[in-house]
């Protein structure tokens, strides 16, 4: 199974790498798992935050794999727990999906890109950065495939 992660935002913090990185090695052969960062519009100089979404969308839409489904993270999306979650990625893999997952930038994104989106969901109903949104995903993924394993990983 392919996850492929679009974020926008470089650079990030070495915390956000080192733990995106452990999480995303522990899926092992059954789990190709990518992040691809998505450079961010520059704002100011008469660039709005409208304009600034508009040219991040259509770096995203050039980025997201031919075929994927695609989930949006977007805080009005669904907030499924740890087993839902577990739920929809046995789903996925029943269905042999290509899931892309997108991350925003600091604005947000287009209501146009949001629609493409074939789920919207939420990690949290609080505003998260960037760089912890990549490592709880990274690791909710990872807890998820762990509990279709049956692994001792996640407890109830």
């Amino acid at each position: 199974m392919n996850i492929t992660v679009l974020a926008v935002g470089t650079k990030m913090p070495g915390w956000v790498d080192e733990a995106v990185k452990e999480y995303s090695k522990r899926f092992g052969r059954d789990i190709q798992y990518t992040i691809k960062e998505i450079k961010p519009e520059k704002r100011g100089a008469g660039v709005n935050a409208a304009q600034g979404m508009l040219a991040e969308e259509r770096r995203i839409l050039e980025a997201i794999p031919n075929g994927a489904f695609v989930v949006v993270l977007d805080e009005r999306g669904k907030a499924p727990t740890s087993v839902e979650l577990a739920g929809y990625l046995a789903q996925w893999k029943r269905d042999g999906e290509h899931i892309c997952f997108v991350i925003g930038g600091a604005d947000g994104m287009t209501d146009a890109l949001k629609q493409k989106a074939c789920l919207m969901m939420r990690l949290s109903n609080m505003t998260l950065p960037h760089g912890m949104v990549r490592v709880l995903l990274t690791e909710q993924l990872y807890r998820a495939e762990t509990i279709l394993n049956n692994h001792p990983y996640h407890r109830e």
